[in-house]
């Protein structure tokens, strides 16, 4: 009779689906985050390889720099080709595409911007030891 009652409930047993598949990630998670806490200690107390390094900061600085002015001046080219092409277009559901499409290239190149001083001015702040040999501001 128990048996009936089980298998004509589907939501007891959608809920115990559901806490099955909620509880393995998480402790996979958990598993991880307290693994990575006690495992990168070690690692962490190394010497820096890419400060020790005779030409690597150096390098690392011109990469940053170079993808930097690439993705400006890939800006600059997206937005007059998207300008160009919107004086053309008599659609207003394209040009409101081309607006969003300059739209998200701005976005992309101010992320692409701000992101090596962030990490250099919050690496620092933090002490974390590629900050304090590599500058990644592209200026």
């Amino acid at each position: 009779m128990s048996q009936d009652q089980t298998s004509s409930d589907p939501e007891r047993s959608t809920e115990n689906k559901s806490l099955l598949t909620g509880t393995i990630p998480r402790r996979a998670a958990l598993t991880v985050v307290l693994l990575s806490l006690f495992a990168v200690q070690p690692v962490a107390a190394q010497s820096n390889a890419v400060c020790s390094a005779d030409n690597l900061p150096s390098m690392i600085e011109g990469f940053f720099q170079l993808t930097t002015a690439l993705g400006i001046v890939g800006l600059a080219i997206v937005w007059q080709a998207d300008s160009l092409i919107e004086m053309f277009t008599l659609n207003p559901e394209q040009k409101k595409g081309l607006k969003r499409h300059k739209r998200s290239a701005m976005k992309s190149a101010v992320v692409l911007v701000v992101l090596g001083p962030l990490y250099t001015v919050a690496g620092s702040m933090m002490g974390l030891p590629l900050a304090q040999c590599v500058d990644l501001v592209p200026w």
